[in-house]
């Protein structure tokens, strides 16, 4: 048979009280119900346990010898509850954050300084992810928040986990300062189409963002003549300045670079969304919360400048 951990802990409250009526207090019981579970006790362990008599209850030599066994089931339940507490008092100050370059530069410098603002004692990491790995990573443990982007449709989120939307992120196009269609009215869009037989610096193909713009090259039936792929724009944005070719890239990760301009992208608009992920149960770790809120109004606060201020006129800053 499997002991049943409750049987041997009431033999021990009865041995400490030395009746049915106080081990029935201690456990909120009446005393008929304790004695009921003395009974099934006795069923279950084929003996005698408890003997009953005027001055109380006293347990037999077989009941002596599982109520010590009760005592460790006790001491273990207090020691559980104190390693607990102090595991929950440690990750409930604890916030463990993995996102990608351009989300660390632009979104999160700002809502992390406003959570130490909020919670000094807070123990925050930030750790360089790929967006296809923030899912992964938080059913391992290894973070409490994944900011992520998606290219397509917002995917099925399990049932598990919670995805708050942060923003929608426009691309762009990154010309060479000198190409013909950098020049003259700045905020004069460019259509993929016109970019047809050009040279191009483009993401490394795998990257969902690369997948993006492939299906809308195909759409106008441009065939990109891709001279350099990376996986970062930043790199992109560099090569681009020294005229290799030309670039699309999301106006999140657009920076001042000598040598290359930003414009409007029309026919077809593209973008990308970007989302905070998280369990959807957040009680060992209530920053995540707290932060995930900071994050959206971050994001709220970006969106609006983007739409009353061109990237041409900013510069690509904010």
């Amino acid at each position: 048979m499997v002991a049943d951990p409750s049987q041997l802990r009431l033999l021990a409250l009865v041995a400490a009280h030395g009746s049915l009526s106080g081990a029935a207090a201690e456990l909120a019981l009446t005393p008929a119900a304790v004695t009921a579970q003395v009974a099934r006790a006795e069923a279950a362990w084929g003996l005698p346990l408890v003997h009953r008599g005027p001055r109380g209850a006293r347990l037999t030599e077989a009941g002596r010898l599982l109520a010590r066994h009760g005592e460790t089931v006790d001491d273990a339940c207090i020691a559980a509850r104190r390693e607990l507490d102090a595991t929950v008092g440690a990750t409930s100050e604890r916030l463990r954050i993995g996102t990608f370059s351009s989300a660390a530069i632009r979104l999160l410098p700002e809502a992390m300084t406003a959570l130490r603002h909020r919670h000094p004692e807070g123990d925050l990491s930030v750790e360089e992810i790929s967006s296809v790995r923030g899912e992964e990573m938080l059913t391992s443990g290894r973070l409490d928040v994944a900011v992520v982007a998606t290219y397509d449709d917002e995917p099925a989120w399990p049932d598990w986990l919670r995805a708050t939307r942060l923003l929608v992120d426009p691309l762009l196009v990154c010309l060479p300062a000198e190409h013909r269609l950098a020049q003259g009215d700045p905020s004069r869009r460019v259509r993929l189409a016109q970019l047809r037989g050009e040279p191009w610096v483009a993401i490394m193909r795998g990257e969902s963002a690369r997948a993006q713009f492939d299906r809308a090259a195909a759409t106008v039936e441009l065939e990109p003549r891709v001279m350099f792929e990376t996986e970062a724009y930043d790199v992109a944005q560099a090569l681009v300045g020294t005229g290799l070719g030309a670039a699309v890239l999301t106006r999140l990760a657009v920076r001042p670079v000598p040598g290359a301009v930003h414009r409007e992208l029309e026919r077809p608009r593209l973008h990308r969304r970007l989302w905070a992920l998280h369990l959807a149960d957040t009680r060992l770790t209530p920053l995540v919360d707290d932060f995930v809120g900071l994050l959206v109004d971050v994001a709220a606060d970006l969106e609006a400048y983007w739409r009353t201020t061109p990237v041409w006129r900013a510069g690509g800053l904010r």
